[in-house]
């Protein structure tokens, strides 16, 4: 009898075991396969940039982002994987060139800037768009040149009422919760460009 017993428990020890194994087992296996992918899958779409916040005044990349005059900055920002910067907490001063802006440029440009291996020379340009500052178009007419975001100045014109930062003409401006963005009517190429 007590041989019964010992033999019934150590049958439902065994069961039990085995019965805690396979639904642990396969619930880990997925769920260490499902963390990789999206870990891989979210390493991009990481940072400041990605979080969403609808109370707050908007930043820069949340004024092109919301700008149907902006689809092509916003596209190079995207493809340079530079939104992050664009959210910091600055003060930033971006020049946005327009759709037309980006239009005006020698054809297949833009096509061609976007293309992966490009990237640098995008990252470059779209750097010397931005620095560092909250100034009004005003203000700017104190300045002779201004030190961009990829360490090369851009000359500051003032003709008239008018504010040119690399040869670009400021044609509006928005304030933003990180600066400001100043909306241009051309690319400002960087020196080297």
């Amino acid at each position: 009898m007590k041989s019964t017993i010992k033999l019934s428990i150590i049958g439902l020890f065994s069961l039990l075991t085995i019965f805690s194994s396979c639904k642990n087992g396969p619930q880990n296996e997925t769920k260490d396969s499902v963390q990789n992918e999206s870990t891989v899958a979210s390493e991009y779409t990481k940072g400041q940039a990605f979080i969403k916040d609808d109370a707050s005044t908007p930043n820069v990349l949340q004024i092109a982002l919301q700008s149907d005059d902006h689809t092509t900055l916003v596209a190079a920002v995207q493809a340079a994987q530079l939104e992050n910067v664009l959210v910091n907490a600055g003060p930033l001063m971006v020049f946005a060139p327009t759709n037309a802006a980006f239009d005006a440029l020698p054809e297949g440009t833009v096509e061609d800037l976007l293309k992966p291996e490009n990237k640098d020379a995008l990252a470059n340009i779209l750097k010397h768009h931005v620095t560092p500052g909250n100034y009004s178009k005003d203000f700017l007419k104190n300045f002779k040149k201004l030190g961009q975001a990829n360490n090369q100045d851009a000359p500051v014109e003032v003709k008239g009422d008018e504010v040119y930062v690399g040869g670009a003409k400021i044609i509006g401006s928005i304030s933003a919760g990180n600066g400001i963005v100043h909306i241009v009517d051309k690319v400002i190429l960087p020196p080297s460009q």
